[in-house]
């Protein structure tokens, strides 16, 4: 099958920096794919590169097996849903659904008519009339993602788009989005800097850095199988810390953490020094390792802990879910882990 967005050593130059640097990478057609890192990492780029927007230095763009490298933003058949909207505020909700239907020529009456078909997909029946002012944030926000779609694109592009959101409403309007592209079954590109935006709305996560793919993978694998300290700490939070491998069998291996020993499931492990990253949620209390309190907090669902151990460098965060009898700062724990969040990394 033709991949609906295909890559291939796509590269973007502003003078002599490097926004993307000849990144290749393929979009199956009814998937949602996002690109994740930080700040400056190239994801804004890539996406904009995809719009036609701007325009590669080096490379080729395909969608839907057409070259689309040269071609116009018009010329695409894409849609971006943009981070501030872009809603007309002179328009109702109807005319700004309906604007780039009746733009391509289509007459008022049948652009109306599959304005108000997104409209009522997307929860907003009844509302036709009210102007962009009139609607909360994720109201408007429905009212982007109805004019995207309404094109029937190729592809749908989310740039940052829950970002002007409160939290508990980006939650709803994530799982909106998310129901909305596996119901139409679209191809979705979707940049955030959110990590757990990502894990919550992806097929895959395409994570970059430097204008560079770090890794591309299924938001579990990048999450427990991590390829360098990078991913394992910008991926969910990690503690990284300095252990060895004495021992390996087909399946599992054994290490020695701050003088405790573990056995973790990795079969890809070579005896000797190695770097492992805990995961905050993998911690417990526990017999395997012995620490202090250094510092707590209470968050209402869970307590937040920083618990100095002798021979790690750093203390190690943890999260754990008993609020009901929370650990003073000073007290003498006893450390257990889980397995599965445990991940030996690369030390590069």
């Amino acid at each position: 099958m033709t991949p609906t967005v295909r890559f291939n050593a796509v590269s973007k130059h502003y003078g002599t920096t490097a926004a993307v640097d000849a990144v290749s990478f393929e979009i199956e057609k009814a998937t949602l794919v996002t690109l994740l890192g930080p700040s400056g990492c190239g994801k804004t780029t890539t996406l904009r590169l995809i719009a036609g927007l701007e325009h590669a230095t080096g490379g080729g763009i395909e969608i839907d097996g057409r070259d689309v490298t040269k071609l116009a933003a018009s010329e695409r058949d894409v849609s971006m849903v943009f981070q501030s909207y872009a809603l007309f505020p002179h328009m109702n909700v109807l005319e700004n659904t309906s604007y780039g239907l009746r733009a391509s020529g289509l007459n008022r009456a049948r652009a109306e008519a599959a304005a108000r078909e997104k409209l009522a997909l997307v929860g907003l029946a009844g509302f036709e009339m009210r102007l962009p002012s009139e609607l909360s944030g994720g109201q408007q926000q429905r009212v982007a993602v109805a004019r995207a779609i309404v094109l029937e694109p190729k592809v749908l592009l989310f740039d940052e788009p829950l970002s002007n959101l409160g939290a508990r409403l980006r939650r709803r309007v994530r799982e909106e989005i998310r129901g909305l592209q596996q119901q139409l079954g679209l191809t979705v590109v979707y940049v955030t800097h959110d990590q757990e935006e990502a894990l919550a709305v992806s097929d895959r996560i395409i994570v970059m850095k430097d204008g560079r793919i770090a890794q591309d993978g299924a938001p579990r694998a990048l999450y427990e199988r991590p390829a360098s300290r990078f991913i394992a700490d910008f991926i969910g939070n990690a503690n990284l810390a300095e252990t060895m491998v004495t021992r390996l069998d087909a399946e599992r291996v054994e290490i020695v953490l701050a003088g405790a020993k573990l056995v973790l499931r990795d079969a890809d492990a070579l005896v000797g020094p190695a770097l492992l990253a805990i995961r905050p949620h993998a911690i417990s209390w526990g017999d395997a390792l012995a620490g202090t309190i250094a510092k707590a907090a209470y968050l209402g669902s869970h307590m937040e802990y920083e618990i100095a151990v002798p021979g790690l460098a750093e203390p190690l965060f943890a999260i754990i879910h008993d609020v009901a009898r929370p650990r003073p700062v000073g007290d003498q724990v006893r450390l257990g882990f889980d397995p599965t969040g445990l991940a030996l990394v690369p030390r590069g």
